[in-house]
């Protein structure tokens, strides 16, 4: 079966130069949504427990009360829960979601900046508070999230500003209306290594804590941080042949075999979550060549080994996918074995 390894090591090395630009793991809340970027929900919350990070977010109650037992507060970004939970902590994204909150819920009321996609825009605010007050909600933080901090242009700016303003609103909202004192997070992976003084309450880590950071050639001392990719991927063979001259491989033969070679077939295909968009366009770190399209269940390469490493680096083997490494990673299927080294 293939099988995907954890670097135990390389991750802690992550979290390491994270902690040093937030000055402390307490800020740390370690994104963990759609299977901790393909990494293992489980897998990769116990090594954060393991190394000391409290904070989690996810996207879905399914998700939180998995891994409820290894934090002590999870955000959930995209549900809304049936009951309250004490170390949960849910969502608000527009006006008409509070009244579906059930009293006493512990909420964090999101605030659209720019990205014009979930929170309340910024004059909504004091509505929002005067309706968590009135359905008896726990409101404990403002958060907004950047559309573009991984760019080099002015939005990553201007939104902080934005969110700057709606802070200093919210804060004498919490007074008005009885709450107590709100926390406040903005930053993503590439927002919070954008900030020369980092000062909120804590930051939103996903794809740096995984090691597959892309970033302009702008943001040179940014990328000079050795993050380094957690994850590998490994396939099994399934099965050899010798393929002769002017032969061809695969659906649509789109392969054809340049001399005499021996061609093996794996057990990862496209149903696992190897994008067949990288048909005969993928070499593996080794130097295996793809033998024509990736199958659903398999795929073709010119040589014979019992194992080989499909990928080490899902930046790189985003480059053959024309995608983003997001992508290449949330793709891998979650019954994929996963061991941690």
């Amino acid at each position: 079966m293939a099988k995907i390894t954890l670097n135990k090591n390389n991750f802690f090395n992550n979290l390491d130069i994270i902690a040093e630009h937030t000055k402390t793991k307490d800020k740390i809340a370690l994104v963990l949504k759609d299977n901790a970027y393909g990494h293992g929900l489980v897998e990769v919350a116990t090594m954060a427990r393991e190394y000391g990070i409290k904070r989690g977010v996810v996207k879905s109650q399914k998700e939180a009360e998995q891994i409820e037992h290894l934090l002590e507060y999870i955000l959930v970004l995209a549900e809304i829960p049936e009951k309250k939970s004490e170390t949960i902590r849910y969502t608000i994204n527009d006006l008409s979601s509070i009244k579906k909150f059930p009293h006493a819920t512990k909420v964090e009321l999101k605030v659209d900046s720019g990205m014009h996609r979930n929170g309340v825009a910024p004059s909504e605010l004091k509505e929002a508070f005067s309706m968590i007050k009135e359905q008896g909600l726990i409101l404990e933080a403002l958060f907004t999230h950047h559309r573009s901090a991984d760019e080099l242009s002015g939005a990553w700016f201007w939104q902080n500003d934005t969110f700057q303003k709606a802070k200093e609103e919210a804060k004498a909202l919490a007074q008005e209306f009885g709450f107590g004192a709100l926390r406040f997070h903005s930053a993503n992976s590439a927002s919070l290594f954008r900030h020369v003084e980092f000062s909120e309450d804590m930051a939103r880590v996903g794809i740096a804590a995984y090691g597959c950071m892309e970033l302009s050639s702008a943001f040179t001392p940014v990328k000079e941080k050795k993050f380094k990719p957690v994850l590998s991927l490994y396939a099994k063979k399934l099965s050899s042949r010798t393929v002769k001259k002017g032969e061809r491989v695969g659906y649509g033969g789109t392969f054809e075999a340049r001399e005499d070679c021996v061609v093996s077939n794996y057990d990862f295909g496209y149903g696992a979550g190897f994008l067949r968009i990288s048909s005969n366009n993928y070499t593996t770190p080794h130097d295996k060549e793809l033998a024509g399209r990736i199958s659903m269940d398999n795929s073709s390469f010119v040589c014979q080994e019992e194992e080989i490493l499909i990928f080490e680096d899902a930046s790189v083997m985003a480059k053959a996918a024309q995608t983003i490494s997001y992508e290449v990673l949330t793709s891998l299927k979650a019954d994929i074995k996963r061991e941690i080294f």
